[in-house]
Formats: C-alpha cells, sequence, structure tokens
C-alpha cells in the first residue's frame, strides 16, 4: 500500500468518527465568514481536504471548485456536490500549476499537517497574484482549553491535531501574504471576548501582486 493509500485511510477513519456526510463544524457561524472571504462568483477556488464538499457547497456558489483530499471515497460524495475532484495528499507538493487559482481554501486542515508552513507555501505557489488564501484553524488559546491546562489536562482534545494555532501564529503562518485579516467565529459568548471565547480562527490574505526585487 502507497503512502497515498495510508493517509486516505487514516482520513477516512477520522470522517467516520465525526458527524457523517454534509456536516460542517462550526455551522453558519463558521461557514458566513469564509463565504464573504472567498468571494465570487466566476472565481477559480482549490479547497484543500474538501471531503464531501459539503463546506464547498456552502460558500463557492458561482464559482469553479476543484477540491483535493487524500480520501478518495469522500471525493466521490464531492464530485456529486459539483466540484472538480483531485486525489492526492495536502502533505506533498500539490499537483497544480504555478498560479492556476483565485482562492485557496483551507478549512481546519492546517492544524492537522506535520508542516503547516510548507502547505502555505504551496498555497501561495498555485495562487495568482491578488488571489487570497482563505481558512479557518481551531482557536487552541481560547478560555476553555487555558481552564483545561490550569487543570492539569490536556488542552486540545482531538489526537489529530498536531498543532496549536493562537492568533499571532496564525499571522506568523500567513507573513509572505498581504492584508491578513482575523475573523472570531463560533461560540455562544463571541461577542464578550472573541479571543477568549471564540471557537475557531477564520483568516483571509493576498498573495502579492508584485514579487520582492
Amino acid at each position: 500500500m502507497d503512502r497515498l493509500e495510508r493517509v486516505g485511510r487514516r482520513h477516512r477513519a477520522q470522517h467516520l468518527d465525526e458527524r457523517g456526510s454534509g456536516f460542517v463544524w462550526g455551522g453558519r457561524d463558521r461557514t458566513e465568514p469564509l463565504r464573504r472571504a472567498v468571494g465570487g462568483p466566476g472565481l477559480d477556488v482549490l479547497d484543500l481536504g474538501c471531503r464531501d464538499g459539503a463546506l464547498s457547497s456552502e460558500l463557492v456558489r458561482g464559482n469553479h471548485v476543484v477540491g483535493l483530499d487524500a480520501d478518495r471515497d469522500t471525493l466521490a460524495d464531492a464530485a456529486r456536490a459539483g466540484l472538480e475532484t483531485v486525489w492526492a495528499d495536502a502533505e506533498e507538493p500539490l499537483p497544480f500549476a504555478d498560479a492556476s487559482f483565485d482562492v485557496v481554501l483551507a478549512g481546519e486542515i492546517l492544524e492537522h499537517l506535520r508542516d503547516p508552513h510548507a502547505l502555505v507555501a504551496e498555497a501561495a505557489r498555485v495562487l495568482r497574484p491578488g488571489g487570497r488564501f482563505v481558512g479557518s484553524v481551531p482557536n487552541a488559546y481560547r478560555l476553555k482549553n487555558r481552564l483545561r491546562f490550569l487543570a492539569g489536562r490536556a488542552p486540545e482534545q482531538n489526537p489529530t491535531h498536531l498543532h496549536l494555532f493562537s492568533p499571532a501564529d496564525v499571522l506568523d503562518l500567513l507573513r509572505a501574504y498581504e492584508e491578513p485579516q482575523l475573523e472570531f467565529a463560533v461560540g455562544r459568548f463571541v461577542r464578550l471576548g472573541p479571543r477568549l471565547f471564540a471557537n475557531v480562527i477564520v483568516f483571509s490574505a493576498a498573495k502579492p501582486t508584485l514579487l520582492p526585487a
């Protein structure tokens, strides 16, 4: 069995442990800021870790969407949802030419990767100048996690999360981009203190239109 098959099986097991086909974590509270950041219509969008296409179908109506995932079974569902699908591992170089997309979407994937900086760099490579890198990560330093840590418990309950991101960490990931923007979403008490109570950090940033001299 090659590496891609192994990665796909691992992802499939994770998907089965979650809430099934069509589930989008955070619901509208998460999809609405992502939808605004993606924009459109008429854009070429790459959805990294697209799973069954449920998130893309909420965000990118009117755009041409390519969905990439290592789980070949869920890609069949994504194709039925209208995505053009590519079976590949997001931890390997992306199988696309430079400057192929207007938007790269990375929804809840960076925390699962061994080297998220590598994927952020690959996203910049396949983006057209001025294109946007959009996504979300768990707000690892929210109050709930801090209290778990103070109580001597692991702050993160999901064993597949290899990285914990603070807002500063997300901005560091985006340092090669322009106009980085963060929005805090998902949670009953977000309005009281976004950084402390939000479950999710939604991010958006633009690829520079001009390369450094």
